[in-house]
This record gives C-alpha cells, structure tokens and sequence, in this order.
C-alpha cells in the first residue's frame, strides 16, 4: 500500500456545519441567491443538483454561519439518515443535515464523498440506536472514523470512481432529452391537437406522413375533459389497464444481490433512475411479488409522500415495488404503455390528480381506491399505434442508456469498499 493510510475521525479532516433553517416561515427568507439544502434534494445523484428551494439576500445573512462553501453533506436526523450528496457551490442546509468542509491540505471533497456514500448504513445504525427518531448530532458526527489515504492516491481514488458516474451522469441527461422529445410529441398531439387544428385552419399537420395525418379529424367535440378531437373518448382508467396495484406496506430486509427493491427514490418524475438500487433475495422477491410481479411496459408511479412521479419499468428487470409505489398495467389487447405513461405524465392528468389528492396529517397521498374511476383520453387505437411508433425509437435508447447506467453502478459498488481500503490501487497516469 503506497504511502501511509490512516484511520481519522471526520472531525480531523475539516470543518462540520450543522445546518440551520430561517426561523418562521417568511418569505423574504427564500428568493434565488443561494441553494437551500434538504434531505429531500438528496436524490441519489453525487453533486447537488438544483434545490426546491432557494434563499434570498436576507435569508443568507440569517444564516451565515451555516452557509458552507463547498464540502460533503449528510443527512444525519430521520430515516433517510446517511445519505450524502457533494456541495460544489455555496450553499446553506436545514438543520437536518450536518455537511464536512474537508481541509484542502488534508482530503479530496470527492473522495470524501464516495467514503461518507459508502458508510451510509453504518452511519444509519449509529444514529438509530436507542432513539425512536433516528438522529447523529454533530458530535457524533465528528466522532465517525473512516480511513484516509494520502492526498494524492484521495484523488486518483476518486478520479477511477468519478469517471463511473460521470458517465452515468452523463446517460442520465441524455434520457433526460429524449423524454423531453416524447413528451414534446404528446403534447403536440394528444394535448394541443396541433394536427387537428391545422386541418381546421385548411393546412396540412407538420412534420406528419400523409398516412399518419391522415389519422386526425379536422374538428372538434365536447367531452368532460373539455373540447377533444371529433371522434375520441373519455374513458376512465379501470377501462383501458389490466389493474391497478399497490406494493406491500412494509420494506423487506435488503440484500448485496439479487432482484431490485423498488422505492420512491427511483422515481424522479422521469425515467426509472436505476443508478442508487436496493436489492432484495430470491426468497424476499417471491414473498413481495405475490400480488403482482412487475414486468416491462407497466408504469409505476408514487401515490403516498411524494406523489405522482410515474416510470415504465424496462426490460429485462427483475423487481418488486417498495412502500408507496402502485402499478398500472395497460391491457394486453390494447397496449401502448408508452402513450399512456405520457398521458399520465402529460400537464392535464397532473393538475386533475392535485385537484383530487388527499391532504393527510404527516403526508398526502393520491386515493387508490378512486384512482381506477380518474378519466383518461382515449384516442383511436390507429392513433396510439402511431404514437408507440414515434416514441419507441426514443425509449429504446432510454432504455438502453439505463442498462448500461445499471452495469456502471454495479461496478462502482464492486470497487468502491476495495479502492477505499487500500485492497486494490487505482492506476495513476
């Protein structure tokens, strides 16, 4: 092992901040000068991405000691304990979090990062014991030892690691884009009618085959979703999907291997982020997956927390869903889970499930009891067939790209514990 490796505690490294929140809940506290850090902004990404909320001018001045300039932050109070995220701008975190500033002579903050991602579960134990809220103050904190190599093998280690997720960052965007040209195309067709409307105004529909233009009606009807294109249905959901299920109520015990244990943090409101996985063993998967296995082309979506994020699941997967998560199984007679995860997705469906979501005391939740009876539009199947052919191209690549994202994990997680215990030395050019 090249050069001295040491145990430390995180308190000999750097500075730890505890982070603050402005007191009350005054608007003048929050604007766009800087980020405001919470365990929910946590979303299994390394770096900080953009937050849900952000402080003003006098929200900064508020909390100047607790405004971080760069560092490593943890949440360290509740169940989502142990997670770590990489603060590459000044930025400012609720109390929930406490956030190491390594000191530049001492550690790299990436390589900090993949050590404190790595001991997510012990530092989750060490919190959790003997408190019915889980909670590690900034003592304790202080106290976690992890070992620390010397500056320079820091950076190499951290440099073999980041290219990993540099390129599963990089797919991640990529996905990112061509969601954004399918749900551009739904929205074109399925909500604005732009075909329907340039037939109405004598002009032909852009960008469409004669074949597939061919499919649009050149007026409109009234419907209860309001004015729809001649011809098309509203249906509600139980009409047009196999079932509607939900997953159990409990979280099962985890495992290194095996099949995937869904969660809400793998819903991001776009594809199913794949990238920060649990797993769960055969006998487990057998045991959850009882009341229904899911299978590609089903759509999953959160009803309880955080709520309305839908995803199709891919192919060739084995999962099961976590607490919170239902499932929606278009029929196989009809199909097209692409058309419909993009109504579901669409603005209209969204707005209507705001409209109809229960307001609970501790959290909200989308009623599954009801969710069957939500109405949907139902275009002609010719037209939904149309759609899958437009759209496929687009998640196949999707697709793709996240398979290739599930390798790269798996192999960042299979080096990680042996570069950060000197089992394996990465190669410096």
């Amino acid at each position: 092992m090249a050069g001295e490796w040491k145990r430390v505690r995180l308190g000999q490294v750097g500075t730890v901040v505890t982070g603050r929140t402005p007191p009350g809940t005054l608007a003048e506290y929050f604007g766009d000068e800087m980020p405001f850090v919470t365990p929910s902004d946590m979303d299994g990404r390394r770096a900080m991405g953009q937050t849900a909320r952000s402080l003003s001018s006098k929200g900064i001045d508020t909390l100047k000691r607790a405004v971080v300039p760069h560092g490593v932050a943890v949440s360290c109070i509740g169940w989502q304990m142990g997670k770590a995220v990489l603060i590459d701008r000044p930025s400012a975190t609720n109390q929930q979090i406490n956030t190491l500033v390594p000191a530049p002579d001492l550690a790299d903050d990436l390589f900090i990062y993949y050590s404190l991602a790595s001991h997510r579960d012990a530092i989750f134990r060490l919190g959790a014991g003997g408190s019915r809220t889980p909670i590690l103050n900034k003592s304790g904190f202080e106290a976690f030892e992890i070992i620390l190599p010397p500056l320079a093998e820091q950076e190499a280690i951290a440099a073999m690691l980041g290219a990993l997720d540099d390129k599963i960052e990089l797919n991640r965007r990529m996905n990112a884009t061509l969601e954004a040209m399918a749900r551009a195309l739904f929205q074109s067709w399925f909500v604005d009618f732009d075909p329907v409307r340039a037939k109405l105004d004598g002009r032909e529909p852009d960008g469409l085959d004669k074949t597939t233009a061919a499919l649009f009606p050149s007026t409109f009807q009234d419907s209860s979703l309001g004015p729809v294109p001649r011809g098309w249905e509203v249906k509600r959901i139980e009409e047009v999907v196999e079932g509607v299920y939900d997953g159990p109520h409990a979280t099962p015990a985890t495992s290194d291997t095996g099949p995937i244990f869904l969660g809400i943090g793998n819903l991001t409101g776009t594809a199913l982020d794949l990238s920060d996985i649990r797993h769960i063993n055969e006998d487990e998967w057998a045991r959850w997956t009882k009341r229904v296995t899911p299978k590609a082309g089903d759509i999953v979506f959160s009803y309880e927390a955080t709520l309305g994020f839908f995803a199709i699941i891919p192919p060739n997967i084995r999962c099961c869903l976590g607490r919170r998560l239902a499932l929606v199984r278009p029929l196989e007679r009809d199909g097209f889970p692409h058309f419909w995860f993009q109504q579901f997705v669409s603005m209209p469906f969204q707005q209507f499930l705001d409209q109809h979501t229960i307001q609970g005391a501790t959290v909200n939740r989308i009623p599954l009891i009801a969710f069957p009876g939500y109405p949907v539009l139902n275009p002609p199947t010719e037209l939904k067939a149309a759609f899958e052919r437009y759209a496929e191209p687009f998640w196949q690549c999707i697709h793709s790209n996240q398979a290739e994202s599930r390798t790269l994990a798996t192999l960042r997680d299979t080096l990680l514990p042996k570069l950060l215990s000197g089992q394996l030395q990465p190669s410096r050019s």
